[in-house]
């Protein structure tokens, strides 16, 4: 025999109510808010996430064009530079000396023939009056194209030590910043051998070692934005410069260099940067903005929409199979039809069949 207790029934009833079937209760609630929008079509692109390196447009191994001993070193690690700077200096005081030997060399041979022309003269003068026998004057017009040779001779040795004089000196080839300083005051050094290491920072590029399966998508010209990993907050636009075809055999990927504006030079050779580039598909899908998908624990997708009901509108749940992602949007393959009115903020706890008082995006127009 049961025992009955007093307001069992009523308990039971009650319970029924509130535990009872979502659907019911559901209906028969207040409207839920919800914000939504319009699924559209629109052209698929896949994202492309690589992680590259800032590399400098120009860089260059400073050295000496001559034999020396460094006498002075006027940059160091970190030093900025203007075209033209002197760098470096070598000890030039032998080049120096043999520089004014040449120059008096140069001197004398002017001296022998100026004197030289200067008969010749005379003796074009005497010819007339048979003062002179004319041999004589070929012989003076002979001395003077020997000496004539002699000056261009002193001229163009005096010109080569003056160019071995400055090229005591290392000079900026291009405004930057010294990357590296290799020798010091008192080092021998000869042509050839690195002193310097010097690079532009007005203008860098990125380079990207990017899987072979991509070669064919990527175009020059193609857009990307990049962040840095040291200051991730900050996007900066860049465009694709070039598509180097050789692989890697290892890796099998092949190189991608993106050139990129650097006024307040922030970015600096040797930083590490990640892209996201966008390749176009060719093809036209469904699209729904990402806050659309709900994930279950046991992989099913779903997107709630809104339809009108006899009450009002509705939400109704959509198991969807979906694409890419791109541009905070989910290319939808399966599950949806095209115009139909998702649910994007206040889907996290909708029942089926329930009543919702929809609100259209400010970003859904």
């Amino acid at each position: 025999m049961v025992r009955k207790i007093p307001g069992y029934s009523l308990l039971l009833t009650a319970l029924w109510c509130c535990c009872g079937p979502a659907v019911v209760c559901a209906q028969n609630g207040s409207p839920v808010p919800v914000t939504v929008v319009a699924a559209q079509e629109q052209g698929i692109r896949r994202v492309l996430n690589l992680t590259g390196t800032v590399t400098a447009v120009r860089a260059a191994q400073l050295s000496a064009a001559t034999s020396g001993l460094v006498s002075a070193v006027h940059v160091d690690a970190g030093s900025s530079v203007h075209q033209g700077q002197v760098l470096l200096e070598l000890d030039a005081e032998l080049a120096q000396l043999q520089l004014q030997s040449a120059r008096a060399q140069r001197e004398q041979a002017a001296n022998a023939l100026q004197d030289a022309r200067r008969r010749l003269a005379e003796a074009r003068v005497l010819v007339p009056q048979r003062s002179i026998a004319e041999s004589a004057v070929r012989d003076i017009e002979a001395e003077v194209a020997i000496d004539e040779a002699v000056l261009h001779q002193a001229q163009a040795d005096a010109d080569y030590l003056q160019g071995v004089l400055e090229r005591h000196q290392v000079k900026a080839p291009f405004d930057g910043v010294v990357s590296a300083k290799l020798t010091e005051s008192g080092e021998w050094v000869v042509p050839g051998q690195a002193v310097l290491a010097l690079v532009a920072l007005d203008a860098v590029r990125l380079d990207f070692a990017v899987a072979e399966d991509f070669l064919a998508d990527i175009k020059p010209g193609a857009p990307l934005t990049f962040r840095l990993n040291a200051a991730p907050e900050r996007a900066y636009p860049g465009r694709v410069s070039t598509v180097v075809p050789v692989t890697d055999p290892q890796d099998r990927t092949f190189l991608l260099r993106v050139l990129a504006d650097n006024p307040d030079q922030r970015l600096l050779p040797g930083m590490s940067v990640r892209a996201s580039l966008k390749l176009d598909t060719g093809r036209h899908a469904l699209t729904v903005p990402r806050d659309a998908i709900l994930r279950f624990p046991d992989g099913r997708m779903v997107v709630w929409t809104v339809e009108d009901g006899e009450g009002g509108a509705v939400a109704h749940e959509n198991p969807v199979r979906i694409g890419l992602a791109f541009d905070a949007v989910v290319e939808i393959r399966e599950g949806l039809r095209a115009g139909a009115t998702v649910v994007v903020a206040g889907n996290e706890t909708l029942q089926d069949g329930q009543r919702v008082a929809p609100r259209q995006s400010a970003a859904g127009g």
